[in-house]
């Protein structure tokens, strides 16, 4: 089988929700290991502790509404870029196969 095209509303719908769970992760190791080490640098300098801690857990915001929407654009992009290379020398070629039922899933 041949996969001769992608949409790319689609595409960019997927890229972007698996982007945003990926900045979601990203933003909560931020704010972990950002409040700790704005803890520890605080101590030292007098302070500065809380705003690290607060720009840490502002992150977990930012970061995936960011990596979403960058992930939409991209994979948007992405497949409109495809389809037009797979005009010119053909789709991606891909082995399809039926599931077995003696091997998990």
């Amino acid at each position: 089988m041949v996969l001769k095209k992608i949409d790319v509303i689609s595409a960019g719908k997927i890229s972007g929700l698996v982007s945003a769970v990926m900045g979601l992760i990203f933003g909560i190791i931020f704010a972990v290991f950002g409040g700790l080490i704005g803890g520890l640098l605080g101590g030292f300098g007098g302070g500065g502790g809380g705003s690290s801690l607060f720009f840490g857990f502002g992150s977990i915001i930012f970061l995936p509404i960011f990596y979403g929407i960058f992930g939409f654009i991209f994979g948007a992009i992405w497949a409109a870029v495809y389809n037009i290379i797979a005009n010119w020398i053909g789709g991606l070629k891909i082995e399809l196969g039926e599931d077995s039922p003696n091997i998990p899933a």
